[in-house]
């Protein structure tokens, strides 16, 4: 692969957000190449396939990557480090809402996903990040998570329980400045990236679910995969960002 091209690797990219991410970035410059990290390797291969059926200008791959499975982290990384030595952007994508009727349960299972993994494939990717010649380290996150909206009894989403999601959120908010603290003196740039209220699968409820994201006036992943795109082309930010 040409040592030129910017390795991008995005988790939970075979659908809503980070699959329109991979596809905007592979579409837009011959400069990238865009690894898909999905939990299922079928369905890793299909939003391959699926992209370069609209003619990309980058290049594609896919790594089978389940954020909750230590085992599976540590298989992505000996590929990808195997296949290119080194990634330039990690973006911390997948991310659930749970369905679970014990609130101890929707938390186990939404930090899990949520915050957990994004840690840990995080520490699991450091190595191959720090090669970079300019490492960058985006999370997808929300402004659920924001501690003032939550209390903001003017806000929109006030009424909005969540707690489980909305906690998740805030710890990933957290993890961000953590990380910053320890890798920015090391040359990375990391953001936080509120994607909005868009049309997804995040809820797992299948087409059902994005019909009533759609009638609640939900937006379209297009725009977030634009707006992840420009926070890191932001020229001379060496800081770390919340968006939220």
């Amino acid at each position: 692969m040409d040592s030129n091209k910017t390795v991008v690797l995005i988790t939970g990219a075979n659908g809503g957000i980070g699959y329109e991410t991979a596809l905007l970035l592979a579409t837009s410059a011959t400069s990238f190449h865009v690894i898909v990290g999905a939990r299922s390797a079928e369905k890793g291969e299909k939003a391959v396939s699926d992209i370069k059926s609209q003619s990309p200008k980058g290049t594609l791959s896919h790594v089978q990557l389940d954020v909750t499975d230590s085992n599976s982290i540590k298989n992505a990384v000996s590929t990808v480090e195997k296949d290119f030595g080194r990634i330039d952007v990690l973006i911390n994508n997948a991310g659930i809402i749970s369905h679970a009727t014990a609130l101890i349960d929707q938390l186990r299972e939404t930090f899990e996903t949520n915050t957990f993994g994004p840690a840990i494939v995080t520490e699991a990717f450091t190595p191959l990040l720090l090669k970079s010649k300019s490492p960058k380290l985006i999370y997808v996150s929300s402004n659920l998570g924001s501690i003032t909206w939550r209390s903001d009894p003017t806000n929109p989403y006030y009424a909005l329980p969540a707690p489980a999601y909305r906690m998740s959120k805030a710890a990933l908010n957290m993890l961000l400045a953590c990380d910053y603290a320890t890798l920015g003196s090391k040359g990375v740039k990391a953001w936080a990236y509120c994607p909005g209220y868009v049309v997804t699968n995040l809820s797992g409820t299948g087409e059902k679910g994005r019909q009533e994201r759609v009638e609640r006036g939900a937006g379209s992943a297009v725009d977030s995969a634009k707006g992840i795109l420009a926070i890191w082309r932001e020229k001379g930010c060496g800081c770390w960002k919340v968006c939220l």
